[in-house]
């Protein structure tokens, strides 16, 4: 026995958490609040392995353009690298991420034990195939908070159901929501002016796609013919696609604060936090955060998924899956990392902590639409997610 093994034999320590001493993962992601939970999760792991976790979070605004010139680059930085759900085929076909179809299947890590549509969303390339590339790491979409103490107040009730015949409630329809923002659209509460909905209108990066495309697909727009890859004709630019399109600037024109012009994430929330909106469109991610907010968590919010369209009800997909990047001298240490992450029991303190999991296991047991106040919307929203085109030349 050698002096290391026989020090971590008096010490309780395996072989393999000895002889992972001195060893260090770096994982990349994100700057936000989940992010500071995996830190805090992933030091389970060090205790565990003797690995020890090392993070680099990129502020959303520059997280794409940093990280996939990483992997374009063959950088070393990324060990385990969670990467957005659209990126899957350029990965997938480029050699960027280690393929986990056969390491999932020798560790027993089933796909089938995760929320199907995160699955296909964020591990499965070609789509549709047995072919994975990531753990499901983050489950997500866009979604809706909305003032519940400004709802439930009796005067606005009282007129709100004499002017619209129906009770003022979370929307069902897409026409019931602009009728929301209608009415409290400069109306005064509490002496302060204030305004119908906080909606996505920056332009820089995703943040008007990731709105406008949950109208767009509620009036039935799709990215190409189902039954003929790559024909678009017609279905980017189709009767649902103008429809959604058209109905999103209405939305935007008629119910939102004064200079909302270029609002994502942060401006959404700064809007919903500091009280000038009845509803805010943002990531479930951010839910948490606003449940414990002190101007605004509590009664004082309620949450609901994105309302039917003409023809559906449809949630553009967030999230991300966990990948191991190709070009890393710790490939071994990285599935380690994510064999862990998978197991039930961490996929549930990984809920509790503020992540949010896919695993049926903690989305399907009996308690869980109880466990937290925005659970029941993220339950909702999974059921009815579409993603952007995964297709690499679109990527």
């Amino acid at each position: 026995m050698s002096a290391a093994l026989a020090v971590a034999s008096l010490l309780g320590l395996s072989a393999g958490t000895a002889q992972a001493q001195g060893k260090s993962l770096t994982l990349c992601w994100a700057a936000w609040d989940p992010a500071n939970a995996l830190v805090e999760l992933s030091k389970d792991f060090t205790a565990k392995s003797g690995v020890q976790m090392k993070f680099e979070f990129v502020p959303w605004p520059n997280y794409a353009d940093r990280l996939l010139n990483e992997l374009n680059s063959h950088g070393k930085l990324c060990d385990v690298l969670i990467g957005d759900s659209q990126w899957i085929g350029t990965a997938a076909t480029e050699g960027h991420y280690v393929e986990l179809t056969d390491f999932f299947a020798k560790s027993n890590i089933k796909m089938a034990d995760f929320m199907d549509a995160t699955v296909e969303g964020y591990s499965t390339w070609p789509k549709g195939s047995k072919h994975y590339w990531a753990l499901l790491a983050m489950g997500d979409a866009v979604a809706w908070t909305y003032r519940k103490d400004w709802f439930a107040r009796a005067d606005l009730q009282k007129e709100y159901k004499a002017k619209y015949g129906r009770d003022l409630a979370p929307p069902a329809t897409w026409k019931e929501l602009k009728e929301i923002g209608q009415f409290f659209q400069g109306r005064s509460i509490d002496g302060k002016k204030v305004y119908g909905t906080a909606l996505y209108t920056e332009r820089g990066s995703e943040g008007i796609t990731m709105g406008v495309t949950s109208v767009m697909y509620s009036d039935g727009m799709k990215y190409d013919n189902p039954k003929k890859p790559y024909d678009m004709q017609g279905y980017i630019n189709g009767p649902g696609a103008v429809e959604g399109l058209k109905f999103y600037k209405e939305l935007y024109d008629c119910c939102t604060p004064p200079g909302h012009s270029n609002a994502y994430m942060t401006e959404n929330l700064d809007a919903y936090k500091s009280g000038q909106v009845a509803m805010q469109m943002n990531f479930i991610a951010f839910f948490p955060g606003i449940a414990k907010d002190p101007a605004v968590g509590g009664e004082k919010t309620g949450f609901f998924p994105m309302p039917k369209g003409s023809k559906i009800a449809a949630a553009q997909l967030g999230g991300q899956g966990m990948s191991v990047v190709k070009y890393s001298d710790k490939k071994e240490l990285a599935l380690d990392y994510i064999k862990w992450f998978a197991q039930p029991a961490v996929q549930q303190k990984w809920w509790e902590m503020g992540g949010f999991s896919t695993a049926k296991a903690v989305t399907g047991a009996p308690g869980f639409l109880k466990s937290a106040s925005y659970a029941p919307v993220f339950a909702d929203s999974m059921k009815i997610v579409m993603d952007f085109w995964a297709e690499p030349t679109y990527a």
